[in-house]
């Protein structure tokens, strides 16, 4: 069953999202409709994650090499600049390429619940896809988010807005949580991961 605001908010006050936003957020001036940002906090069956400004990560090639999962080359990520404008804070995300980033909330999740984070719409516009990442039952920390630029053009990538949408599955109990079997991503820092096989 894919769960509701009344519970997301039930369990963050339990220690689910740190830091929580109970309500979507769309201005941080709400009263004068002033200073619009991307949306984040609960919506009514989900919750907006925001992207740390803390690190991102662009892919780059490296000549004469070949990605491999098995035996990641961390060399082959190259650290940004976080840029600020009027209209916030942003990386920039080159055209037909592929970044790496980290929620600024971190998770918690319950037991018997799975949870899959997905794409906002505003990106999608501009051709930017947030990988599909779910969030098993029992996982701890800041999930990593994957960011490809699917369009011609450079794209900011505002930091401390919301970047992608978090939805809660319930399920029967499971046999082995996420924590039981010491899943290689748990507990993640605010910072990008890349967790050997």
């Amino acid at each position: 069953m894919l769960k509701n605001d009344l519970w997301i908010n039930q369990k963050a006050a339990e220690g689910m999202i740190s830091p929580f936003q109970s309500n979507l957020v769309r201005h941080l001036e709400p009263n004068n409709q002033q200073k619009p940002v991307l949306s984040y906090g609960c919506s009514s069956y989900g919750y907006d994650l925001r992207l740390s400004s803390k690190e991102f990560l662009i892919f780059r090639h490296i000549p004469g090499t070949v990605m491999n999962p098995k035996k990641f080359n961390p060399n082959n990520l190259e650290k940004t600049v976080l840029h600020h404008d009027d209209d916030g804070d942003f990386f920039i995300l080159p055209a037909h390429s592929y970044g790496l980033g980290v929620a600024l909330e971190k998770m918690k999740v319950p037991e018997n619940i799975t949870v899959i984070c997905i794409g906002k719409s505003t990106y999608a516009r501009l051709g930017i896809i947030v990988n599909t990442t779910p969030a098993e039952a029992g996982w701890e920390g800041h999930l990593t988010l994957e960011f490809s630029n699917s369009s011609g053009a450079d794209c900011r990538i505002y930091a401390n807005e919301g970047i992608c949408q978090l939805l809660f599955f319930e399920g029967d109990p499971c046999s082995t949580t996420y924590e039981d079997r010491r899943g290689k991503y748990q507990n993640q820092p605010e910072k990008v991961t890349l967790a050997k096989i």
